[in-house]
């Protein structure tokens, strides 16, 4: 087997507040294989995001403390200087931000930024970056890219812009791909085009990708492989095929149960999760952080679980008898159905 193209290590990232200590990760790990797709999925709040920044060392707040070890291709990025860092981050790694318009300068055109961004990591001309960035957009489905490239943020519509972003992402091949949420605050027709254009292009280009969502639908036409975060710990991982058909943690329940169903009869109401996500400022973390939301929570669960694989490749952080798990799940799912 290939070694990890990424390989994260008891990560932990908490913030010094005027209040108290805020931990936004707790100590996960995982790693992501080259050519991979992984699912990074939960509800917002849960540690998605901030964990991919840390891993870019993208959060620069002097108040945040991280913990941990970052290996990319068996180097540590957070003990890493800062210009061996840059030399990697844009070319080795690349992210595609949740807000397009924000993560383009409003004042420079499409083809500056991706411009940009070649000769910053290659000794190329001008022209030769401009050429190979009309060609970037013309491979993201950009038409009319000759003229397009000159053109300014706010004249793409939002499905456009995050074309241009995603053109970016991969002006220098990279590696490893990290999409925040790249198809939020799209419509669903655009969403299926810009989820259909990651595939054709991880299979062009080969690169890992990391995608953090909060959408299951999403995560089944995408991942080979799903993690499931929740108050900034892993509470389940394992293939897609594992986690979509038999999910094990009962946070994973209520995130499958929220998917409106497609068959059969027509739902009242959607399975929802009772209560609110944990608070990152919680202090009380040597528990389940799950279960005050839990139907299925006891005493029991007071001693603060880890992820144990039940089956090969399959783990979670529950301590529910793994015999008793398809009835809990089927309970759990279960919508309330229409009246007839």
């Amino acid at each position: 087997m290939s070694e990890p193209l990424l390989e994260v290590r008891n990560l932990r990232v908490s913030f010094r507040t005027r209040t108290g200590t805020v931990t936004a990760v707790d100590g996960i790990s995982f790693t992501v294989d080259p050519g991979e797709v992984v699912g990074l999925v939960g509800e917002s709040g849960s540690g998605k995001s901030v964990s991919m920044l840390t891993v870019l060392r993208l959060i620069d707040n002097p108040n945040c403390v991280i913990e941990g070890e970052v290996l990319f291709k068996g180097n540590d990025l957070l003990t890493m200087s800062d210009a061996d860092l840059r030399s990697i981050r844009g070319r080795e790694i690349a992210m595609i931000f949740q807000d397009p318009m924000t993560a383009l300068t409003p004042v420079y055109t499409a083809g500056w930024h991706i411009s940009e961004q070649i000769r910053a990591h290659e000794k190329v001309s001008k022209k030769a970056a401009n050429d190979r960035a009309i060609q970037l957009l013309t491979s993201v489905g950009i038409p009319n890219a000759e003229s397009r490239v000159n053109s300014y943020p706010h004249e793409f519509s939002g499905g456009m812009r995050q074309r241009v972003v995603i053109a970016m992402a991969l002006s220098c091949n990279p590696s490893l791909l990290i999409a925040d949420e790249p198809t939020t605050a799209l419509d669903v027709t655009i969403q299926a085009q810009i989820l259909e254009l990651l595939r054709d292009l991880q299979s062009e280009f080969g690169a890992s990708i990391v995608l953090i969502t909060h959408d299951m639908g999403v995560v089944s036409q995408m991942a080979n492989r799903v993690m499931v975060m929740y108050g900034g710990r892993l509470v389940e991982a394992g293939s897609r095929l594992d986690v979509m058909r038999e999910p094990a943690h009962p946070y994973t329940w209520g995130l499958m149960g929220s998917i409106p169903p497609t068959d059969g009869t027509r739902a009242v109401r959607l399975a929802a999760i009772p209560g609110a996500p944990i608070s990152p400022s919680d202090s009380d973390r040597d528990r389940c952080l799950f279960a005050p939301r839990c139907t299925f929570a006891t005493d029991s669960c007071r001693p603060q679980p880890g992820l144990i694989e039940h089956r090969p490749g399959h783990s979670d952080a529950c301590i529910i008898p793994f015999g008793e798990r398809a009835q809990r799940r089927t309970e759990a799912l279960a919508p309330m159905r229409a009246r007839t």
